[in-house]
């Protein structure tokens, strides 16, 4: 396998695509809403792709966290809240927010598991701060990071109560971020006393979380020269060393503006500098191949990561309706609409 997760270009695979994914056999793939239309397409893509892989432990991927991020939506699936409709409850009601969180998750779950999704991109372990970009701001479960920590883990662990498997990001964090990485490279000057604070909710999840994504993002207090995803120095002793995660590592796109060079210069320097994968998002045929003729298979040690985060993927459980039903209850309660 190559250790890089490609994206498809519309709701079935092409001729194409099927020739070039079974020569270059990626560790897997990510859809967007241009993949997704029914419940019943959306079923039958997935199956070709396990079909395509000869997996049936394929990672299939998904940003599916809720709010503004969401690929599956009205009218086929639910609306799902995001991360600040959760922090406000956990202001109320800590307990019933963390409940609400797990059972929401466990929706996620069920409803992504049900059409042969494997892998959600959730939750965000980022601390949001006064000055923190919109585009994780407006995802994010606070601004304390034991408060992030207890949501992100509720939702992790009802998500894979439902059956998938989540990906903690953005590693080693993304709250201090004042520029959107979509567009442009973030800096962070802060020192590393300060960023012990935007570590906390990873380093309490780190045992827990099977997945997680790095952040396109420059720390001067570690590695003022490399944005973290390219950066062995942070990857190394930051996200492995003092965080202490061991999943599976995957880059967030290589595509996002704030990483420069070639696609295939990004996925080597992303690989190289730590990641056990890389996510090349677009489905740009040209591109698919100048990456993947560049990177060679996928490391052991990332294999053997890939294999326990894939083997913690259960049946789940669960019925939609139900869960989205009681998530709402609870998120009612919490600021005291009505008992539970």
């Amino acid at each position: 396998m190559k250790p890089v997760v490609f994206g498809l270009s519309g709701p079935a695979l092409t001729p194409p695509e099927r020739a070039f994914f079974r020569a270059a056999e990626p560790v897997g793939f990510i859809l967007f809403k241009r993949n997704v239309e029914t419940r019943a397409q959306l079923g039958a893509l997935t199956d070709s792709l396990r079909d395509l892989t000869g997996r049936g432990d394929l990672p299939v991927l998904i940003d599916q966290e809720g709010g503004r991020v969401a690929r599956m939506g009205p009218p086929e699936w639910p609306a799902f809240p995001a991360g600040p409709v959760f922090a406000a409850a956990y202001r109320a009601a800590p307990m019933t927010a963390i409940r609400a969180a797990a059972v929401n998750g466990q929706a996620l779950g069920t409803m992504l598991a049900d059409v042969g999704i494997t892998v959600n991109c959730a939750p965000l372990l980022d601390v949001a701060g006064p000055d923190t970009t919109d585009a994780v701001a407006c995802r994010a479960f606070g601004g304390e990071p034991m408060q992030v920590a207890a949501l992100g883990r509720a939702m992790l662990d009802g998500m894979a109560a439902g059956g998938v498997v989540g990906v903690v990001k953005h590693l080693p964090g993304h709250g201090r971020a004042t520029a959107d990485s979509h567009h442009h490279l973030p800096r962070v000057t802060a020192d590393a006393g300060a960023l012990e604070a935007d570590l906390e909710p990873f380093r309490a999840l780190a045992a827990r979380a099977a997945m997680g994504m790095t952040a396109h993002i420059v720390f001067d207090a570690w590695d003022a020269e490399r944005p973290a995803t390219l950066s062995p120095v942070v990857v190394r002793d930051v996200i492995r060393g003092r965080i202490g995660f061991d999943g599976f590592l995957f880059s967030d796109d290589i595509d996002m503006k704030a990483l420069s060079g070639t696609p295939a210069d990004k996925a080597a320097g992303a690989v190289a500098a730590g990641c056990d994968a890389v996510l090349d998002c677009w489905a740009r045929m040209e591109e698919m191949a100048a990456i993947a003729d560049r990177l060679d298979a996928m490391a052991p040690a990332s294999a053997e990561r890939l294999a326990r985060a894939m083997g913690t993927l259960g049946p789940g459980q669960g019925d939609l309706g139900e869960l989205t039903a009681r998530r709402d209850a609870l998120l009612a309660s919490a600021h005291g609409d009505k008992p539970v």
